[in-house]
């Protein structure tokens, strides 16, 4: 059964609805416990400072997850600037609005067992640093990019910004080990730094680059991941054609990091099909 606040409803004037302007944030939450709840946080802080939205009382961020009951859920709360101001200009003592909804959450470990097929997308993200890595409610980009296969096979595409950096996935990040090194693309131009992606980077020898997507090609293995799904490993990367330019064996080196994300999120580190 999906939970929300009974009367969350957005009004028309309400600047998330209207300009996308606001934040979100998107949980897994086991047993009441919202996992990687600290690195959720900090991220949702930056993005208010960015935007100037301010933050709800921390209790009531916190009792969110607590709503959950038992069992896996994903908890999605979105918190916009509210009604008001002129236009684009917006007020100056806003009052944001927070809504939310809790869901039960399957996670899908045939993914983690087998690995997964991707592939490139046209569309490139646009450079804005002022919002690079916050995750705000502007995420028309993305959802281009999804439109640009139907193909069920196809769990994700993968993003180059407009100078042909890499930069993410639709809805995750990329990592990959490549002459022995974990890298993942710096996101100092555009896309979402996930939390997952930033526990990794706090506890591993995970190093931030600049590559095109021939880095992909080069690595000796790959993954998608994020803080709800885990880490995938990529089996077969596509061109924007769908022609295959690359195809892995999943092995021992592909579990390793899986072991590690994977511990954050209390999901299986045991990937025996």
């Amino acid at each position: 059964m999906i939970r929300a606040r009974p009367e969350q409803q957005v009004p028309l004037d309400d600047r998330g609805l209207a300009y996308g302007d606001g934040l979100f944030e998107t949980v897994l939450v086991r047993d009441g416990a919202a996992l990687l709840w600290d690195e959720h946080l900090a991220r949702l802080s930056r993005g208010s400072r960015v935007l100037g939205i301010p933050l709800p009382p921390a209790n009531e961020l916190e009792r969110l997850p607590l709503q959950a009951g038992p069992g896996l859920h994903v908890l999605k709360f979105i918190l916009t600037r509210g009604s008001g101001g002129r236009g684009y200009l917006p007020s100056s003592a806003p009052t944001p609005r927070l809504v939310w909804q809790l869901a039960p959450f399957t996670p899908q470990p045939q993914r983690w067992q087998a690995g997964v097929r991707a592939r490139h997308c046209r569309l490139r993200l646009s450079i804005q640093p002022v919002l690079a890595g916050i995750k705000h409610l502007n995420r028309l980009e993305n959802v281009l990019a999804r439109r640009e296969w139907s193909d069920p096979d196809v769990a994700e595409g993968v993003l180059c910004d407009s100078g042909g950096r890499l930069i993410e996935a639709t809805c995750m990040n990329l990592f990959w080990q490549r002459g022995g090194r974990l890298e993942t693309p710096r996101l100092e131009g555009c896309g979402v730094a996930g939390t997952l992606r930033e526990a990794l980077l706090e506890r591993l020898a995970l190093t931030e680059v600049d590559v095109g997507p021939e880095a992909l090609i080069e690595a000796e293995a790959v993954w998608l991941g994020n803080s709800i799904q885990g880490l995938w490993p990529l089996a077969q990367l596509d061109d924007a054609d769908g022609t295959p330019c690359r195809r892995w064996v999943i092995g021992d080196m592909h579990r390793a990091l899986q072991v590690e994300a994977h511990a954050l999120l209390d999901y299986p580190v045991s990937f025996e099909v």
